[in-house]
């Protein structure tokens, strides 16, 4: 593993938000593992959508950078919440954005694939159009116009369908572990994504953020995969019956939110990530030498 260095500002540690979600707690591990000083913060400790709260926060932490991990995440949930997923998905990404724009403080923040329309039939790149189709997607899309609005030098990271070992809220764990079961697992095999393994997301945007770059990045793993196909992936690496995966028709969930039916990222900027199966068999790994959740010191002698 190659372990990059603070910038200049050394003595200064991150700021990152959202400790308690999926890509909180991951960025608190590697950091831990790449000898990164960085002050983790739960919603309950920093609302990002409170501009006095924010500014307190930036004084007393005095950060080289801020990590935006916070998110409203239940896609379902936020077409008939949307004040609530506008308020932590565009408003708090505004408000540290104009924060960190008035202190001279480098912001990362990530969106999704959800941006896009799925009319495409090869993968996204950063500059295609976008058009989202629910109010998740739309969330995203306004938080990014918005940050880099206020602070054009901000990173803004948009990846997909992530699952890690560090919590146990991922698509991945919920197929393995149904598939353990011996029960059926269904999944939709006409939305097309891309998987991206956690440890390998935020390692690349640590490395973006240190490096300085900015604007809009896609940082997923290479590979298009429906969610069926991603579940029958999972299953054979892990020497389950893959005839437990059921695939259907996303029409038959009767999700609240419309999708797009194809949403794969690619980019244009360089980055190459290895490939989600690759991902699938590190994750098996990874999670096989604790039962599911690997401390920081665990991955790093793994590593």
């Amino acid at each position: 593993m190659n372990v990059f260095q603070a910038p200049a500002t050394a003595g200064q540690p991150l700021l990152i938000t959202g400790a308690q979600g999926t890509l909180g707690r991951a960025l608190e591990r590697i950091c831990e593992i790449r000898n990164l000083a960085a002050i983790c913060l739960s919603r309950h400790e920093l609302d990002i959508a409170d501009p006095v709260a924010v500014e307190v926060a930036l004084q007393r932490y005095t950060p080289w950078a801020v990590v935006n991990a916070a998110g409203y995440v239940r896609v379902d949930e936020a077409e008939k919440d949307a004040a609530r997923c506008y308020h932590v998905n565009t408003t708090g990404p505004k408000v540290l954005a104009q924060a960190c724009a008035h202190r001279a403080v480098q912001l990362l923040t990530f969106s999704s694939d959800l941006v896009f329309d799925g009319q495409q039939s090869v993968p996204y790149t950063e500059g295609d159009a976008k058009g989202p189709l629910n109010v998740y997607g739309r969330s995203k899309s306004l938080a990014e116009r918005d940050v880099l609005t206020a602070l054009p030098q901000a990173l803004v990271v948009r990846t997909s369908a992530f699952f890690g070992p560090w919590d146990e809220e991922n698509f991945v764990h919920f197929a393995l572990q149904s598939m353990r079961s011996g029960r059926v697992f269904e999944a939709a095999d006409d939305l097309q994504i891309s998987p991206t393994y956690v440890p390998d997301l935020v390692n690349t945007v640590l490395d973006l953020l240190i490096d300085g770059e900015s604007g809009i990045w896609h940082v997923a793993n290479r590979g298009t995969y429906t969610w069926a196909q991603l579940a029958q992936l999972a299953a054979e690496a892990a020497g389950l019956n893959t005839a437990l995966v059921r695939p259907r028709p996303v029409a038959e969930f009767g999700w609240s939110a419309p999708r797009p039916a194809f949403s794969a990222l690619s980019t244009r900027r360089g980055i190459v990530l290895p490939t989600a199966d690759d991902g699938l068999g590190r994750y098996l790994a990874d999670t096989s030498r604790s039962g599911c959740v690997l401390k920081g010191e665990e991955l790093k002698q793994a590593s």
